[in-house]
């Protein structure tokens, strides 16, 4: 089969940092899936994944942490799925990636595709959904139910994680702020359900301030932890949580969070199928019922940029605008041939 893949971690500019490679198709195990794949999307996990540093692989590594697919073998123990059913998934880093005509995936980490949605509409959606859903819902523990009309500040609204956060958080019955600074950002989340918007180059506790919001319930930090912290403690509300998706470059102190009683949270995506967690299946969960919100419309896709076919060229391009920092919602590469075009 066709794949995209490497040996070296390279800078993107380097002809060698993703490479086009024929490897065999893979064989699905007891709860896996095997998957034709359709569509993919690229995320910043990619790079990071394939950023330079000193390893070199004895045997290529694929990379891609969503996509699309028709389900075309089952192993012995899958009993959510079928052949010929059409899945969207975000993946695992444990394994070859979906950067391939054929990956394997287990059945608790894959959901029904959405209908409504095209291959690469609904390519661009499981990671960010899979991400936003776990921090607001399992780590944030808001339910709807209890926390309507309470207050969020969402920082890094306009990216992936951002614009379907945004839309999860104005469905559970949130007052959503969102941060943006660009004219096309800040059109783009109020587009997708933000109340307010607020620059994070400015003061963010000053922000707040302005549109009436000395502090906030919730808050979910999805750009540079550090550089956001002290902001975020002193926008917190006492007995408020934060939740984080990206790591702390420095030590920072704590000790307003202490006074606070305020909770800080980590979210990894990957984490239920690293670890195998007891849990693994809450993935399937999350993205089934996505699937029912995307086909009623209370949700849809952010996908902004298509690139076509999948190859090393498309991919090294693809991951050179990730790398950019400016993309505003999804981008997804599409189809192995011209004729998937």
């Amino acid at each position: 089969m066709k794949a995209v893949g490497l040996y070296r971690y390279l800078d993107i500019e380097d002809s060698g940092s993703l490479l086009d490679l024929e490897l065999e198709v893979p064989v699905p195990e007891a709860r896996d899936l095997l998957v034709r794949v359709k569509a993919v999307s690229v995320n910043p996990v990619d790079t990071k994944q394939r950023a330079p540093k000193e390893r070199v692989e004895a045997t290529p590594r694929v990379l891609g942490y969503d996509a699309v697919g028709e389900v075309v073998k089952v192993g012995s123990d899958v009993n959510l799925f079928a052949v010929g059913d059409e899945v969207y998934f975000a993946g695992d880093v444990t394994r070859q990636g979906s950067n391939a005509e054929y990956t394997r995936i287990d059945e608790r980490l894959a959901a029904h595709k959405p209908q409504n949605l095209t291959d690469e509409e609904a390519a661009a959606m499981p990671l960010t959904t899979l991400t936003a859903s776990e921090a607001l819902f399992d780590r944030l523990l808001i339910t709807p139910e209890k926390d309507k009309g309470k207050s969020i500040l969402i920082i890094n609204g306009a990216g992936g994680v951002g614009s379907i956060a945004v839309q999860l958080a104005k469905f559970s019955g949130l007052e959503v702020i969102a941060t943006a600074s660009r004219p096309e950002t800040i059109d783009w989340v109020k587009q997708h359900g933000a109340d307010f918007v607020i620059d994070h180059h400015l003061s963010i506790p000053e922000e707040l301030m302005k549109i009436g919001f000395p502090q906030v319930d919730y808050i979910l930090c999805l750009h540079d932890t550090y550089r956001h912290f002290e902001a975020m403690e002193q926008a917190i509300k006492p007995e408020g949580q934060i939740c984080s998706i990206v790591e702390l470059s420095h030590p920072v102190q704590m000790s307003i969070l202490k006074d606070k009683s305020a909770g800080f949270h980590y979210e990894f995506m990957f984490t239920r199928s690293k670890y195998q967690t007891a849990d693994q299946i809450r993935q399937h969960e999350i993205l089934e019922k996505a699937r029912v919100l995307f086909e009623s419309g209370e949700l849809k896709s952010t996908l902004t940029k298509v690139l076509t076919p999948i190859n090393a060229e498309t991919m090294r391009e693809a991951h050179k605008i990730v790398e950019s920092g400016k993309m505003i919602g999804k981008l997804v590469v599409k189809g192995f041939d011209e004729d998937d075009k």
